[in-house]
């Protein structure tokens, strides 16, 4: 049997919205809620990477397992990569720690190519763009694909442009930042230098594309509420109430 281990990073200064794995959401901190529902998948095992000791203090009070890693990582997935160097794992889950409303089931659709072609290093999810707002918003992040499901290229830009069409391309997909990794691509991708349009774009799934890795793009019908800012906490807040529970969505 294969084992996954799903690691959700989380660093408590982000510029948008400082402390936001500690912001509460009906009652629990986001992190928690990241967590429960990451727990839910096919995995073997959840921990947080934080370079935060108050967020490893709150993990741990709701039972959860945390590790202390270094604050000078440039992404998520160089911190997921410290942490997993440590574990004995076959394939590697990282888990935003900002997706509180993530369902069990992106996770594992999320492991599928990798489960049935050993030959694909890594993956990851998009959804169908429908609203032009966010397709024109800098904050969502697209993802234009080949035929076979292979990512051609992510941007913050309204991509694909559509020359003589209103509103939203069809083709127009929505990247969701969760992404599965073969463990030992996960070391190699962590080792690579930084590159121009990971950089220009604040994006760090080019540096793989840009080194020449494919990753596949795993279209989902889930879709996931990141939050960036207070805006966007507000917002999650209001269906968690609205919900009343801790599973709007589901």
């Amino acid at each position: 049997m294969r084992t996954v281990i799903a690691i959700i990073p989380a660093r408590y200064a982000a510029t948008r919205l400082p402390g936001k794995p500690l912001a509460d959401i009906a009652g629990k901190p986001m992190i928690q809620h990241v967590y429960e529902r990451a727990a839910r998948a096919r995995v073997d095992r959840v921990l947080v990477a934080t370079d935060d000791a108050r967020i490893e203090a709150a993990v741990r009070a709701f039972g959860g397992e945390a590790m202390l890693t270094a604050s000078t990582h440039v992404s998520g997935s160089d911190r997921v990569a410290e942490a997993a160097r440590s574990l004995k794992a076959d394939w590697i889950v990282n888990v935003q720690g900002d997706e509180p409303l993530l369902h069990p089931e992106m996770l594992d659709q999320l492991l599928e190519p990798l489960r049935n072609d050993p030959a694909i290093p890594m993956a990851t999810l998009a959804h169908p763009l429908t609203d032009r707002e966010d397709f024109l918003s800098p904050d969502v992040v697209k993802v234009v694909c080949t035929r076979g499901g292979f990512a051609l290229y992510f941007s913050r830009a309204p991509l694909p442009v559509a020359r003589g069409r209103e509103g939203v391309p069809r083709e127009a997909l929505r990247h969701i930042g969760l992404y599965a990794y073969r463990a030992d691509f996960l070391q190699q991708f962590a080792r690579l230098d930084p590159t121009p349009l990971e950089q220009s774009e604040k994006l760090e799934q080019l540096r793989a594309l840009e080194h020449g890795f494919p990753i596949r793009v795993v279209t989902t019908r889930h879709h996931a509420l990141g939050v960036d800012t207070p805006t966007d906490l507000e917002r999650v807040r209001r269906m968690f109430a609205q919900a009343r529970g801790d599973a709007p969505g589901f």
